[in-house]
């Protein structure tokens, strides 16, 4: 009931915003993979809520607990369960959302598809539901360092209308996590923290732009027709809260190039199965199947939908009414959104590295 995402490295999440916990099951992971768990917690750090000024002041420790599949930190082979459990629980802030609609929420959608819902912030539509995902994305980041050497940076690239430069082949992890807002740009960094600090004291929000890649990427990945790279890694990445946009490559800015000042002209390589191009308009992916360059994607985030200003709104009985969204909310989801990106992506090359293997490594 879209609760799964991959076919053989495949995540399956659960749990809401204010219940008992929130985890998921990773099925698919390649056994006698050593693990480093402190390096899954890591990422569940980064993306835990009161980490600064800047996020939601809920206060949750996020400490991860594996409840099957790893034997002395190496994995089975068999379904890897893991939790984490809500400690900072106020279910009380949000008694009215089933009698009164939060607007561009999930509320009204939830309540006309299903006729209830969780009375317990947003339930399955609150970004607590995305532990699992990083959970399980840790988990890929380091299968894909061990077996290819893969390593996938996301940063916040724009907020609001304020933007930054950054050169893709400089960026490190040091420099996105140099600052709150993980802009690698210290300088700009500072003006998109002022910002957000200033609409979060006006009860508002904003929304931005986060850029990733994935560097020392392999060939080969992705699958020519339903299944291609850059069709599995937007739904990946669409399917994250708050969403509304996705690019590789040159993306909408292609659309103004000739086809002359767009391809991505071929010279000689001198590693094998692997192309190589002058430039990377295509952002890493022909055909939709990676050809060895970097992936390089942007991703748009809206503005927080809970915020404090009031707004009009309707109730259940189709009544206008006036709300203030009460709860612990970021005043701009971006920041806390890196991580998540960064283990999506790992999600689908993991996933897409397995597929591969399973119809063409056989005849290598």
């Amino acid at each position: 009931m879209g609760n799964s995402f991959g076919k053989i490295f495949k995540v399956n999440t659960f749990g809401e915003s204010h219940g008992g916990a929130v985890g998921v099951i990773l099925d698919g992971c390649p056994p006698r993979l050593k693990l480093d768990i402190d390096l899954i917690q890591d990422e569940l750090n980064r993306r835990r809520p009161g980490q600064s000024q800047i996020t939601t002041p809920r206060k949750e420790e996020d400490k991860l607990e594996i409840l099957s599949g790893i034997k002395d930190n190496i994995t089975l082979g068999t379904p890897i369960a893991m939790i984490v459990r809500n400690k900072d629980q106020r279910p009380g802030d949000y008694t009215n959302i089933e009698k009164v609609f939060r607007p561009s929420h999930a509320d009204g959608t939830y309540h006309l598809k299903y006729g209830i819902q969780a009375d317990s912030g947003g339930g399955r539509a609150s970004a607590r539901e995305t532990i699992g995902r990083v959970a399980g994305g840790a988990i890929a980041k380091q299968f894909l360092k061990k077996i290819h050497e893969i390593e996938i940076l996301s940063w916040v690239k724009r907020i609001h209308n304020i933007d930054s430069n950054i050169n893709p082949n400089d960026v490190t992890f040091n420099d996105i996590e140099s600052n709150i807002i993980r802009c690698p740009d210290v300088q700009i960094a500072q003006k998109m923290i002022k910002r957000i600090t200033e609409l979060q004291q006006k009860g508002d929000s904003c929304g931005g732009v986060i850029e990733a890649i994935a560097k020392n990427m392999p060939s080969g990945l992705g699958m020519p027709v339903f299944d291609k790279l850059e069709a599995d890694l937007a739904k990946a990445l669409m399917s994250l809260p708050a969403t509304k946009g996705f690019e590789i490559g040159s993306g909408f800015s292609g659309t103004y190039l000739t086809g002359s000042e767009h391809n991505d002209p071929f010279v000689q390589s001198n590693e094998n199965n692997k192309l190589k191009t002058l430039s990377n308009n295509s952002g890493g992916i022909q055909g939709g199947i990676s050809n060895g360059e970097m992936l390089k994607m942007r991703i748009a985030f809206k503005p927080t939908a809970t915020i404090r200003k009031e707004q009009k709104t309707v109730n259940s009985a189709g009544k206008e009414v006036m709300m203030k969204a009460v709860g612990r909310h970021d005043p701009c989801v971006l920041p806390r959104a890196v991580p998540m990106v960064d283990a999506m992506i790992a999600l689908v090359l993991a996933d897409h590295f397995l597929l591969n293997h399973a119809q063409c490594g056989i005849m290598n």
